[in-house]
């Protein structure tokens, strides 16, 4: 029986001109029926949008660089679409070594999409794996996941689009050793509920808005990040309307954030980390440092380390800020019982 479909046996062509919608979506269902993988050969192929299915995988050739992409691509070739690939209902699918192309077209597309209409809206863990794939130039979000339940995204560049580089709305995520860069609103912008999450060894740069934002959400795990020249703070946790409990910040390097001219909505977003409305979270052992653009250029940022706002049983130990910010290390309003000790270093303007 065979269970591997490779999509130029059902009619694809990879010279980057051909509508190949059709053809790959004949080899995903194929795929669907025996629990199979889709091959994709190297090649440009123009696609609309396309319907994963259950327990399936769709392989490519990675081959992407920093500045292009490489080997197996789907460019997107349709204005009126929510997304490149639905993978709603598509329990336990892998989407690995692709290049996913947006093209700059439509409104608010999505490269990925997981949308129930409801938490837990599947009954069960939706489980989808993204692995060694390069999503960008989407005018929506990279990848949106809303209401999802348990998720890998692993070793992907998610670049330059137009919404964040990862929308995530609900639980049970690992999120590891990938690459957001240049995405308009935050490398990672969390929903109402962004919780029971691991964060590690991501590199998070030059994202407008911030790093990661999450305004709503229990339980995370951020380590051993590299954040660099966010357009806001690296790290946006909390506000008003949401709430941060149980978060442990440790281990990461946090470089020239609250870049100015980004659309700072606050003097206290020129920061690295700013937090609103935070409880029972750990702060330890991070580097920060301020800077300014590549090649000596801009302006220097940010003006401040840390912003603690509304903040209960906090504790910020340990941490090196010595010529982390322009003016300020921490600017906390006095409100909870937050803990303050062994951070070492001055600002640039105290000296």
């Amino acid at each position: 029986m065979n269970t591997i479909f490779n999509i130029v046996d059902f009619g694809a062509v990879p010279d980057g001109k051909t509508d190949s919608t059709a053809a790959i979506q004949k080899a995903l269902d194929a795929a669907g029926a025996c629990m199979g993988e889709v091959v994709v050969p190297p090649g440009v192929y123009k696609t609309r949008k396309l319907v994963m299915r259950p327990k399936t995988k769709l392989s490519g050739t990675a081959a992407w660089l920093f500045g292009a992409y490489g080997g197996s691509i789907f460019e997107l070739d349709e204005n009126e679409t929510e997304c490149m690939i639905d993978i709603t209902g598509a329990f336990g699918c892998q989407i690995s070594g692709m290049n996913l192309d947006g093209n700059r077209i439509g409104e608010r597309v999505a490269g990925v999409k997981l949308a129930w209409p409801e938490y837990n809206g599947g009954g069960k863990e939706d489980t989808p794996t993204i692995d060694d794939c390069r999503i960008g130039r989407f005018t929506g979000d990279g990848v949106r996941l809303e209401h999802i339940w348990c998720f890998s995204l692993r070793h992907s560049q998610l670049y330059s689009n137009g919404g964040a580089g990862l929308y995530v709305d609900g639980w049970d995520g690992f999120i590891i050793d990938n690459w957001f860069s240049a995405n308009r609103n935050g490398g990672i912008l969390g929903g109402p509920v962004a919780s029971s999450i691991t964060a590690t060894g991501n590199r998070v740069e030059w994202n407008r808005v911030g790093g990661f934002v999450i305004a709503s959400g229990t339980a995370m795990n951020v380590t051993g990040n590299y954040f660099d020249r966010s357009g806001g703070p690296a790290l946006k946790l909390g506000s008003p309307a949401g709430n941060i409990d149980s978060f442990t910040i440790t281990g990461n390097l946090i470089y020239r954030s609250g870049k100015p001219g980004e659309g700072l909505e606050t003097e206290e977003e020129n920061s690295h980390v700013l937090m609103d409305h935070c409880v029972n979270v750990t702060f330890t052992g991070n580097t920060l440092r301020y800077g300014r653009d590549d090649g000596g250029k801009g302006t220097w940022s940010p003006d401040i380390d840390l912003v603690i706002k509304n903040c209960d049983y906090c504790v910020f130990a340990e941490n090196v800020m010595h010529h982390g910010a322009m003016k300020e290390n921490v600017r906390w309003d006095g409100k909870g019982v937050c803990r303050f000790e062994g951070n070492l270093g001055e600002p640039v303007g105290n000296e």
